[in-house]
Parts: structure tokens; C-alpha cells; sequence
């Protein structure tokens, strides 16, 4: 079913829900939105102070998933899939004696791949919060895990004990609460015979890419810290990477997203995400003349003022391809993709669920990021295989 409405964003100030309500009234000025599209959601979630934005991005996705296939709405624990990944990574960065990357970021596999050994559990079940706290805080965590693999790795006794991957699991029981799972299946919130039995499989599910250094319909290693699995993309033109995200959305599938948010066209606290033209070439006349009198300051505020729709850059995998191998575009962070949407203008938005809280902008804790920014900002995507379009699949293989 397309879902067609007028939401309209006064200078952004506009009020998103999951389900993007309607606005009352029309204004002139701002962002005016019509949604295209709107998957099925549950609600926005807060990571807090920790960098897990990947179990969260991906949780959300699978929740997404478990509606669209029928299973009802379900409250997946993040932390479930953040202590897994954690002892998982331990065991690889000792194992190459510290050589790997160790840190709290990861990928969307992170939660397929516990899914598939260990399965989910609900966020009753495993809250992973830290004794007497509301909300994740991370950060000595995150500290004390790396300084214990540390310690480990010097080999004070001239060999590694038999016992640190306890210890390890100990302190992350001390901070997260012990996990209960496939093991003695005591508390488990789901299982992966539930998971079957849902109609969810991971193996169902692929991360796509697209960049101009590895050759295009094979999978790759994709060059990025937290694919600390070594795990394996499947790399796409970009256009036909485009073309799989618009045709997975408009046939009801979500995206997990993983991207640079570090770009100043990017405000969650705007709700938009954009790529502003900067060089006024699209200008004309008086408005061309004003522009080029302008400072180079005095032209960053008004780009950069969120305030209405601009013309925005044109990407090239030539320009997309630059700012990867210079590092300007990094895996920064991981969101979800809910649906489409365009401005006044025509420009196409992706309707897309961020983890900082509902509460956390005027949008409901979610925003709009342009075409032009994710063509330029993605990095990977997950998605369901049946999601890709019937020639692109052939082309991959799967």
C-alpha cells in the first residue's frame, strides 16, 4: 500500500512520529515534505552513551522484518547482540595478538551472525543495563574490557591462562547481567527454532556496497574498522545500488544503513540530512551576482541553515570513491531506512529511524536524508535478498 502524506516542517520544526502524522496547517517557509512510502516500524530506541548504534540500527531492522513477515511486534535486546559481539571480538583480537580492531562498533552481520548461533532475546529478558542506571553508559566499560585483553596479551606468566575468556565474560556480566541463551536455555527470550518458527532467517539477508577499487558483482572485503569479522559485501554499481534500496522500500522491505554522519549537511537535530551545491552554478542573475558577493562564511550559513530545500550536489562513484579513499566518509554510524519521501522541490528524502531517542529532535527521533547524501555517504546496506530486483540478483548470484 503507498501511503501518501503532506507533512510539512516550518524552519524543521515540524513533529515526526513513527508514523509521520499529518500536519494541521501548511506554511510556506521550511521543509515541506510528502511521504512516498512508510514501512512498518517499531518504536525509536536510545543507545545513550554507548557506540552500539549497530545493534540498535540492526534490532530495529529485524523488528521491522519480524512485522513484515507476520510474527507481531517484538522488543529485541540490543545488548543481547553487544555481549556476544563482545567475546567474539575478544577471542579474534588476542588471537592476533592484538592486531585486530577492538572497540565497541561493529556491523549489521554482527546481529545475523548471533542470531544464527545463539538467537534473540527479548529486551525484558536482557535489558543490559548497568546496575541503578536507566539508560546505557558505556564508557568505562568499554575501557576496562580493552585494558583486561591488554593485560592478557602481555603474558606475565609466559603463556595465556585457560581461564581469561571467563574472567572476560565476567566482566561483561558485571556491567551488562548475565546472558542466558542456547546454552541452558533458561530465560531465553528466543531461540533459533523461534526464529524458524517466525519465518526468520538469517541467512536470508545480504550487506551490499559500492565502490570503484573492487570489481562489481562479487563479494568483497570491505575496507572499514568495524567489519572486524572480515565479513564479505556484495559490490554494485552505485546506481544499481540505488535502485536495490528504492525497490526493496517500495516493495515494503526496510534498509539497515551504514554511512558518514559526520558531514555538516547532516543535523538529526534538524531532522535532515542534506548536500548542499556550493559553488552557486545553479544560480542565475541577480540571485548569481548576490551569491558571488558573499564570504565564504556568509555562504556556509545560509547552506548549512536547514531553513528550506537547496539545490543540492550531483554524485559521481568518481566523487563517492574520493572521499572513501581519502577517509572523509567513514562508518560513522548505523541507522535504520523506514521509507521515501520528497521536498517542495522534487528532491528525494529516505525516511530513516535514528537511536538517540524519541525525544531527541522535533521529527520523533527520526529525519530525512537526502538522495544526493546517501549516494555520497553510504557505505553498506543490508538487506533481504528477495528485496533485490530479479536482474540484480542474477547478476550476484543469490
Amino acid at each position: 500500500m503507498r501511503i501518501i502524506a503532506l507533512v510539512i516542517m516550518s524552519g524543521l520544526a515540524a513533529s515526526f512520529s513513527f508514523s509521520y502524522a499529518q500536519q494541521d496547517s501548511v506554511k510556506k517557509e521550511g521543509f515541506q515534505f510528502e511521504i512516498i512510502i512508510n514501512n512498518p516500524a517499531t518504536p525509536v530506541k536510545d543507545q545513550y552513551r554507548s557506540g552500539t548504534c549497530w545493534s540498535f540500527a540492526t534490532v530495529s531492522f529485524v523488528e521491522s522484518e519480524l512485522l513484515r513477515l507476520g510474527a507481531g511486534e517484538k522488543d529485541l535486546s540490543e545488548m543481547y547482540f553487544v555481549n556476544h559481539a563482545y567475546r567474539e571480538k575478544a577471542e579474534r583480537y588476542v588471537r592476533l595478538h592484538g592486531s585486530s580492531n577492538f572497540g565497541p562498533g561493529g556491523q549489521a552481520h554482527d546481529v545475523m551472525n548471533t542470531i544464527a548461533k545463539f538467537g534473540f532475546a527479548g529486551e525484558n529478558d536482557y535489558p543490559g543495563l548497568l546496575a541503578g542506571e536507566s539508560k546505557h553508559l558505556h564508557g568505562e566499560l568499554d575501557a576496562v574490557l580493552k585494558a583486561y585483553l591488554d593485560a592478557v596479551l602481555q603474558k606475565k606468566d609466559g603463556k595465556l591462562s585457560k581461564v581469561w575468556p571467563h574472567a572476560f565474560a565476567g566482566i561483561l556480566e558485571a556491567y551488562l547481567g548475565p546472558v542466558h541463551d542456547q546454552a541452558n536455555g533458561k530465560n531465553a527470550g528466543a531461540l533459533p527454532v523461534y526464529a524458524q518458527a517466525a519465518g526468520f532467517n538469517p541467512a536470508d539477508y545480504v550487506e551490499l556496497t559500492s565502490y570503484l577499487h573492487h570489481p562489481f558483482y562479487q563479494k568483497i572485503n570491505l575496507e572499514i574498522p568495524d567489519n572486524w569479522s572480515q565479513d564479505l559485501y556484495y559490490n554494485l554499481p552505485l546506481d544499481e545500488l540505488m535502485d536495490v534500496m528504492n525497490h526493496a522500500i517500495e516493495k515494503g522491505y526496510t534498509i539497515c544503513w551504514d554511512g558518514d554522519v559526520s558531514d555538516k549537511g547532516f543535523s538529526h537535530a534538524k531532522g535532515v540530512a542534506i548536500l548542499p551545491e556550493i559553488s552557486g552554478s545553479s544560480l542565475e542573475g541577480t540571485e548569481r551576482a548576490r551569491w558571488e558577493k558573499l564570504t565564504e562564511k556568509e555562504k556556509n550559513a545560509e547552506l548549512y541553515s536547514f531553513s528550506k530545500p537547496v539545490t543540492e550536489r550531483i554524485i559521481t562513484p568518481g566523487i563517492r570513491q574520493e572521499d572513501f579513499n581519502n577517509l572523509k566518509a567513514t562508518d560513522d554510524h548505523l541507522m535504520h531506512i523506514t521509507g521515501l519521501a520528497t521536498d517542495q522541490l522534487g528532491t528525494r528524502y529516505y525516511i530513516t529511524k535514528n537511536s538517540w531517542a524519541a525525544d531527541s529532535n522535533k521529527s520523533g527521533g527520526y529525519l530525512n536524508m537526502s538522495e544526493a547524501y546517501v549516494r555520497l555517504n553510504t557505505i553498506a546496506v543490508m538487506i533481504h535478498k528477495d528485496a533485490v530486483p530479479p536482474l540484480i540478483r542474477k547478476k550476484l548470484g543469490i
